[in-house]
């Protein structure tokens, strides 16, 4: 079994910063992406950023330059820093990661976290 637990949503003015953090746990053998979506009602899931086991990021345009994703690998863990928050980045935020199990080595599945709420409000 595998888990990804979220913290660190919540409510912020606008221009304000959140950090989220991510933490995987379970039967893992090895993690290759791990990222951050979100999600509004009637949307569709959007992602946000995106990290390699490597380091390599990517970013959505509507948070480049405001948003900072990283990662500790040896902990399991992926952080999302949020900075200059809008309105519009209201939201239910989840991680996803990309991992291959004790059980199944050679088999990469994707997993999410339960999400966490994110409100910019004045």
């Amino acid at each position: 079994q595998v888990q990804l637990v979220e913290s660190g949503g919540g409510l912020v003015q606008p221009g304000g910063s959140l950090r989220l953090s991510c933490a995987a746990s379970g039967s893992i053998f090895s993690i290759n992406d791990m990222g951050w979506y979100r999600q509004t009602p009637g949307k569709q899931r959007e992602l946000v950023a995106i990290i390699s086991s490597g380091g390599s990021t990517n970013y959505a345009s509507s948070v480049k330059g405001r948003f900072t994703i990283s990662r500790d690998n040896d902990k399991k863990t992926v952080n999302l820093q949020m900075d200059s928050l809008k309105f519009e980045d209201t939201a239910m935020y989840y991680c996803n990661a990309v991992i291959s199990t004790r059980s199944f080595v050679s088999r990469w599945s994707s997993y999410w976290g339960q999400g966490t709420q994110v409100t910019v409000s004045s």
